[in-house]
């Protein structure tokens, strides 16, 4: 399910690079589907790197794919008009794109601080297409979409929960809010003693929840 989440937003591309690549089967689906000329899988860990090789070992014979034992896009010899990040942290994601211009279109999908890839974006002078969370079992995902250039403009709501997810409001979204504000809950009313602060940052983020999920219910 994450795995076709993200495969479903790639695009045709001359260069495609899998960022983090695990598997390599975003790799294998663009060559599959004849999405790419040429893709490089990049990993910091050659072991790691050697699951994506052994999928890919046709394409890597024939020169089309190119492992690369690397942090990011660092050692990647050339531009990447597609680039797919996943399964990587928000601040660890920022990082490698601001090694380098941005990408003509990228697909990341952070799994914790996704703010702070969104205000990366949009500070660098990225479109965001597409932003979304979806749900694969029990663990909710954020999904960017955009090119590299063309500028946007975000909210601070949408900033912290995604410009689509307001917009539309997916049920993966209202699910995830939904346990976001009972686990706050739980810890407001059910977690003992905790600093003044604390509690007034938690019932901060609660009133919040609470307001946004009022307002999508509202329109529904």
């Amino acid at each position: 399910m994450r795995i076709d989440e993200i495969c479903a937003r790639l695009t045709k591309a001359t260069v495609f690079a899998d960022v983090g690549c695990d598997h390599g089967l975003c790799t294998r689906y663009m060559f599959d589907r004849s999405l790419c000329e040429r893709a490089y899988l990049t990993d910091v860990s050659k072991k790691c790197l050697e699951k994506a090789e052994a999928l890919m070992k046709e394409e890597i014979a024939s020169g089309r794919c190119i492992p690369v034992v690397t942090d990011g896009l660092d050692g990647v010899g050339e531009e990447c008009d597609l680039v797919l990040i996943a399964g990587m942290g928000g601040e660890e994601i920022v990082s490698i794109l601001s090694r380098r211009p941005l990408p003509k279109r990228f697909v990341l999908q952070p799994m914790k601080n996704s703010e702070k890839v969104r205000r990366f974006l949009v500070g660098a002078g990225a479109r965001i297409e597409e932003d979304v969370t979806f749900r694969d079992g029990k663990i909710f995902y954020d999904l960017l979409t955009g090119w590299g250039e063309g500028g946007d403009e975000y909210t601070d709501y949408e900033f912290r929960y995604g410009r689509d997810n307001l917009k539309s409001s997916p049920a993966a979204f209202l699910e995830k809010l939904c346990a976001e504000r009972e686990k706050l809950r739980r810890r407001l009313f059910h977690g003992g003693q905790m600093k003044a602060e604390n509690r007034e940052l938690l019932l901060g983020k609660l009133y919040e929840t609470e307001m946004i999920l009022d307002a999508i219910e509202g329109d529904l």
